[in-house]
């Protein structure tokens, strides 16, 4: 008899730590907020639920979900990215220039993307590891020369590109699924993989929980920041490649606001700005919920400056759920 409960017992406790019932447990008022918008938008527009407009929304949303895994794990560090906007227009720009301009093979081409990508993230987190000078101001920096640089190397005008193999990577489909989607899906994974299996997730952790009692422990906070934020820019870049294969042309101007859908999509997601506290399956579903908002909007005939305070409006709802979690945790 005590052998059938604690066998019984050890089924519900597996049960219990699946991982898939962990994430339904840790995102269900997210995940009912995604199903009750979804559903209202089927009932308001027929056009909502079609395959063609599914799959138009996952590929919106994978841009913003590259940049948003990578600011996840800025935010979970209690830093900010406002630099990730400005990539996406270098790295696209870059990409396509080296491709129509000087000829270069696919290959380099990309690689040269987003390896300017990478640099920026460099820059960020050589200075924000070697420094006291806050995240938000070295960040809102790089923001302005990459942007900059974007528009001095283009001379202010879209890069055309015309080329099958470059338009594939960001419009094209492998049977029917979208190419973007099987990045993003690779790159959550990796994501997950860095943040709950591998050393430098559990450092990113601490860190962000409390830099002073991470260091005393023996972990190299300026190694976790700097690895942070080359993250978020190789992240962006990857963003600003795809976009610009779907764009058929690299553009200075992309990406702006980019850094805004991220930060509402981690935070939508239950990442807490004061650190130590996220999840990359929140942000996944938050992500989701940003890219439903305003795919319903464009349906419903919305006007799209509306979706700016829509945005608005639920990142500050995010930020104030998590200050009213933050102080009935105190008490």
């Amino acid at each position: 008899m005590d052998t059938v409960k604690a066998s019984g017992v050890r089924k519900r406790g597996a049960w219990l730590g699946n991982p898939f019932v962990a994430f339904f447990r840790d995102n269900l008022g997210i995940i009912i907020g995604l199903l009750a918008i979804c559903a209202i938008l089927t009932v308001m527009s027929p056009a909502f639920l079609t395959q063609n407009n599914i799959f138009n929304v996952l590929r919106q949303v994978s841009m913003n979900l590259y940049v948003a895994c990578g600011m996840t794990m800025v935010i979970i560090l209690g830093g900010i990215d406002l630099s990730v906007g400005s990539i996406i227009a270098l790295s696209g720009v870059i990409t396509g220039g080296l491709i129509s301009f000087s000829h270069f093979p696919l290959g380099p081409a990309v690689a040269c993307g987003l390896a300017a990508g990478v640099l920026i993230g460099v820059i960020n987190g050589a200075i924000i590891s070697q420094t006291t000078i806050p995240p938000f101001i070295v960040t809102l920096a790089t923001m302005n020369i990459a942007r900059g640089a974007a528009y001095v190397y283009t001379g202010g005008q879209p890069i055309r590109v015309m080329s099958d193999e470059f338009n594939f990577i960001g419009a094209g489909y492998v049977g029917s699924l979208p190419v973007p989607i099987i990045y993003l899906v690779v790159i959550v994974l990796v994501s997950l993989l860095i943040l709950n299996k591998a050393k430098m997730g559990r450092h990113i952790y601490a860190v962000g929980g409390n830099m002073t009692a991470a260091k005393f422990s023996g972990i190299k906070t300026k190694n976790v920041q700097f690895f942070v934020y080359v993250f978020s820019g190789l992240m962006a870049a990857i963003a600003g490649v795809v976009l610009a294969s779907r764009m058929f042309s690299g553009q200075p101007t992309a990406g702006q606001g980019a850094e805004m859908d991220a930060i509402a999509a981690v935070v939508l997601g239950g990442t807490s700005m004061s650190g130590g506290v996220g999840k990359i399956g929140g942000t996944v579903i938050g992500g989701l919920i940003i890219g439903v908002l305003s795919n319903g909007l464009n349906l419903l005939g919305v006007n799209s400056f509306w979706q700016y305070i829509v945005k608005g409006v639920v990142i500050l709802i995010a930020v104030y759920v998590d200050f009213l979690k933050k102080n009935a945790s105190e008490k």
